[in-house]
């Protein structure tokens, strides 16, 4: 099955109430200011709910958008056409003579005009707190709990007004099912998602350091995380400053059941991470999630890992199950003194493997890596599958190169590197 990307996913629920809105109110005023104020604030409604309902990590969503970075993103969009056309809809106003309107749920009309516009500022609140990086992960994660109350705001805005769309009908029972959703996701993950998700607690045995990264070993507590090689889990340590989960790639699990993750030092956790996380220091990882799986049925495999996106391919290759790294070529992009593991590390684990590796330390217009990945796909372009994990920047990079020798996009699978 396809994935559903973000703006498919963006243009079906605004064209789904757009279509049921139309039919609740008469043709003759289709084309006025106050119909179009109308469909775009119901499909901010629709949007925002579709949002909330996608923020809640349940499983069954991964394989619709083809892993959990990709429903983040279409989560991120939803949230922003919603707060494009909830702005459009309070410029206009909704309503017409034409029209025979009543409120779902009357109010006083003061506590009306307040929800009105408490609604907007609570759009505009969600949709900043999303998008503004300049906002350190833990403030902007304590204020993005904020989320869901502030959906129901809107919702609430929704029901008190004086609208033609009765809850009866087709829009109505429309909006009403995704608010529900919304409300649904927002309640789980802000209060049940601890107590329900798939997680487990282990104990740091191992803190190694390097110039720009570190390497954790955690040892599981009870019963340890099951997960595939590629995949990534929420890290979470036990202790004052440490405590808000962020994703991270689970770059191997051994036979006595420990984790391992590789973490590059990018931002102000990670690095407090490396200074201040000691062994004996207790954890939750939330996991699995991803999509970024092998595809060991290719007849020739080009992994190309810029940075800390070396994490998934450490993962395959440390996978005792795996086989058929004969037929791989792995291509590590890493800035000298600054990688980690060392390129001569992965190098080593890629010659027991029995896979190529060609460390690319002069950027992504690297004549090497152009000269080598020309020659492994001369033979038969449509035969190689491409597995990327790194910044975007390098991916641009990877499409051109792969463009100019024939490669068809569809050969080319990467994960996301960022949630905000």
């Amino acid at each position: 099955m396809r994935a559903i990307g973000a703006a498919p996913a963006v243009a079906a629920v605004t064209v789904v109430t757009a279509v049921l809105v139309l039919l609740e109110i008469p043709r003759a005023t289709w084309f006025s200011t106050a119909t179009f104020s109308l469909v775009v604030g119901a499909a901010a409604l629709a949007l925002m709910g579709a949002a909330a309902f996608l923020g809640s990590r349940w499983k069954f969503l991964e394989p619709l958008f083809g892993g959990l970075d990709r429903v983040y993103r279409v989560h991120k969009w939803f949230a922003v056409w919603a707060l494009v056309f909830a702005a459009v809809h309070f410029v206009f106003r909704a309503e017409s003579e034409a029209w025979r309107i009543a409120a779902i749920l009357p109010l006083p009309r003061y506590a009306t005009r307040l929800v009105r516009q408490s609604s907007l500022v609570a759009l505009g609140l969600i949709v900043m707190l999303a998008l503004n990086r300049n906002i350190p992960y833990h403030r902007w994660r304590l204020w993005h709990k904020l989320s869901g109350p502030l959906f129901l705001i809107v919702v609430l805005h929704w029901l008190s007004i004086r609208t033609p769309i009765a809850l009866a009908s087709p829009a109505g029972v429309w909006l009403a099912v995704v608010a529900a959703l919304g409300a649904a996701g927002a309640a789980y993950k802000l209060l049940l998602y601890p107590f329900f998700s798939n997680h487990a607690e282990y104990r740091v045995v191992r803190v190694e350091p390097g110039a720009s990264s570190v390497h954790l070993d955690l040892e599981p507590v009870g019963e340890p995380i099951a997960f595939t090689p590629g995949q990534f889990g929420f890290l979470r340590i036990k202790a004052d400053g440490l405590r808000e989960p962020h994703p991270f790639t689970l770059a191997a699990r051994d036979r006595a059941g420990h984790v391992h993750f590789v973490i590059r030092a990018l931002g102000d956790y990670t690095q407090k991470l490396g200074r201040e996380l000691r062994p004996g220091m207790y954890a939750e990882i939330y996991a699995p999630y991803g999509r970024f799986h092998r595809r060991a049925q290719a007849l020739r495999e080009v992994w190309i890992a810029g940075g800390v996106g070396i994490t998934p391919f450490i993962a395959w290759l440390a996978d005792e199950a795996g086989g058929g790294f004969d037929k791989a070529t792995l291509f590590y992009f890493y800035t000298p003194g600054r990688e980690f593991p060392r390129a001569a590390v992965i190098e080593d684990l890629a010659r027991r493997r029995g896979a190529r590796f060609v460390p690319v330390a002069d950027g992504p217009g690297s004549r090497a890596f152009r000269e080598h990945a020309a020659a492994l796909v001369r033979d038969d372009p449509t035969a190689v599958d491409i597995s990327f994990c790194g910044p975007k920047g390098l991916l641009e990079a990877v499409r051109a190169v792969l463009k100019e020798n024939g490669v068809p996009e569809r050969n080319l699978r990467y994960e996301y590197f960022e949630f905000r």
